[in-house]
């Protein structure tokens, strides 16, 4: 009979990216965590085996369970992010591995960006580079709540204790700057299998988890219902039937918190105040919903609501604004310049916004920051000011990562340019705004 913590975690759902410098390992340790955990299928190894022996190799290239694109084979690099889906007896897991090259910096905002954990892998031999605090700084700025420092190839290093504890305590003291708020370091071998699944034997100085017992057991909370209620409209339903001749019923996915029959609401931006008088589920009408489920609700007065409008109780609605202060990644190949025409996506409401200022550009190699650079390129992240037509009722990305993105699209041709973070850019200057300067970030 499993215990109530296995019962739990069974079905909890794990989202996690892993990053890393070029060659560092990480489709290696992808592979090594699918294979050692038995979830590749017999004909995927088969193929990996064919390829590996064609090239030569003795042993199957693990990496090429997740490097699927031609051009990743034949360079042997990690260009898109690769999706994959697995599970053991204790949860499920989607795993995205995202590129190590800094051109691809974009890549890894991509991948993480829904992510509950990141695994930044670092090669024993190199240390903490450039490209390591990159990859900290981006998982510390979509606020990934969990990192792993996986030190790989130790093998090469003669599983040597000092150099793994030299390399951890370089990164923590890093990230923690940054306002990570937990740092698992983990010493391995991705190629040799040393603490992927299970434990090494040429390390008897560690005592902590593979990881993939780190994976299964890192708590993570899904519970959106802890935040205050958040409702983007999606559909207005009116059937004008005979049977349903005054329905007005607006559909959409709850993003956050509990909606009850009777609750005093505010619809947004219009800031009219009303009642929900019911809750259509998928089996019926029910008393209570909550996020993330999808429903459609009923108010009790005729309110003009329409699509991109914002359903939230009357106590914790958020304050409207047509100013966005935010961080954004730019990922299109255009530059973004200020007094940029653009589109702001955020939830299910679009509306046309110019780009005021961009402030400063952050230099992730050192955390320097870059003032008034006029305008980002493609990987570049930096702050923005921008100017919509329309109030939007934002909440800080810090307090909401749903309701607190947002993408900036060109209105010509649709092509999504940045993807945004509403609020302060990491946790440390959240924690410092109160004594800092008003001159971009403060470290």
């Amino acid at each position: 009979m499993t215990t109530t913590t296995e019962q739990l975690s069974a079905t909890t759902l794990l989202r996690f990216a892993t990053a890393g410098s070029v060659d560092d390992g990480k489709s290696t340790l992808v592979g090594r965590l699918l294979h050692d955990s038995k979830s590749v299928l017999e004909d995927q190894l088969e193929a990996v085996e064919a390829v590996s022996q064609a090239r030569g190799q003795e042993a199957p290239d693990l990496a090429l369970l997740t490097d699927g694109l031609r051009a990743e084979r034949e360079q042997g690099i990690t260009i898109d992010v690769a999706y994959r889906y697995f599970a053991t007896a204790r949860r499920r897991f989607i795993l995205a591995d995202t590129p190590g090259h800094v051109q691809y910096t974009r890549n890894m905002v991509t991948g993480a960006s829904t992510a509950d954990l990141a695994v930044v892998l670092v090669d024993a031999r190199n240390g903490v580079i450039e490209q390591t605090r990159r990859h900290a700084a981006v998982a510390a700025l979509l606020r990934v709540p969990h990192v792993v420092l996986a030190v790989n190839k130790m093998d090469l290093v003669g599983y040597q204790e000092a150099v793994f504890a030299k390399i951890a305590e370089e990164f923590t003291s890093y990230a923690s700057d940054l306002g990570v708020p937990e740092i698992t370091a983990i010493p391995i071998s991705a190629l040799a299998g040393d603490n992927v699944v299970e434990p090494s034997a040429h390390m008897d100085w560690y005592g902590g988890p593979t990881v993939l017992e780190h994976l299964e057991t890192v708590p993570v909370s899904h519970d959106l219902t802890a935040c205050p209620a958040r409702f983007p409209v999606q559909y207005v339903i009116r059937p004008q039937s005979a049977e349903h001749p005054d329905y007005r019923g607006y559909a959409g996915q709850i993003a956050s918190g509990v909606l009850r029959v009777g609750e005093q609401v505010t619809v947004l931006p219009s800031g009219r105040s009303s009642v929900i008088e019911g809750i259509d589920g998928l089996g019926g009408p029910v008393d209570i919903a909550w996020a993330p489920q999808s429903v459609t609700v009923r108010l009790a007065d005729d309110i003009d609501i329409s699509r991109g409008d914002l359903i939230a109780p009357a106590a914790t609605a958020p304050a409207t604004t047509q100013d966005v202060e935010a961080t954004v990644c730019h990922v299109a190949d255009q530059p973004l310049s200020v007094g940029a025409r653009v589109l702001l996506k955020h939830t299910t409401r679009t509306v046309k916004a110019i780009v005021k200022e961009i402030p400063s550009r952050l230099t992730l190699d050192d955390l320097s920051q870059h003032p008034e650079p006029g305008q980002l390129v493609a990987n570049d992240i930096g702050r923005v000011v921008v100017r919509t037509a329309e109030p939007l009722a934002l909440d800080a990305y810090a307090d909401s990562r749903r309701t607190g993105s947002f993408l900036l699209i060109d209105p010509a041709d649709g092509t999504t340019l940045a993807a945004g973070m509403a609020g302060a850019s990491f946790a440390s200057e959240a924690r410092t705004a109160a004594v800092a300067d008003d001159e971009g970030w403060d470290f």
